[in-house]
C-alpha cells in the first residue's frame, strides 16, 4: 500500500454489500448498491489518540455512513477516517 495515513488516522477498505438480497434476489450490475459504513484497516497513524483506541492492521470497524475522506489509489477505493470517526470494533 502506499498511502500512510498521518497523526490519528486510519486508512480503510470498506467492505462491498453482498450481490443478492436475503430473500435470494440476485441484484444486477447496474443497481446503485449503497456502501456499507464497515471496513478493514490496511494502515494507521502513528498519532497518540489512534494509539489510545488500540486498533491494529486487519481489525474490521464500524464508521459513519458519512465519515472520512474517500480516496481513489490504483483502481481501488479507500477512505481516510479520524480517530473521532470509527465507531467500533468488529471482534
Amino acid at each position: 500500500m502506499k498511502l500512510r495515513p498521518l497523526g490519528n488516522r486510519v486508512v480503510v477498505k470498506t467492505l462491498t454489500e453482498e450481490e443478492s438480497t436475503k430473500s435470494g434476489i440476485i441484484l444486477p450490475e447496474t443497481v446503485d448498491k449503497e456502501k456499507k459504513a464497515e471496513g478493514k484497516i490496511l494502515a494507521i497513524g502513528d498519532g497518540e489518540k489512534i494509539k489510545k483506541l488500540d486498533l491494529k492492521e486487519g481489525d474490521t470497524v464500524i464508521f459513519g455512513k458519512y465519515a472520512g475522506e474517500e480516496v481513489k489509489l490504483d483502481e481501488k477505493e479507500y477512505k481516510i477516517l479520524s480517530d473521532e470517526d470509527v465507531l467500533a470494533v468488529i471482534e
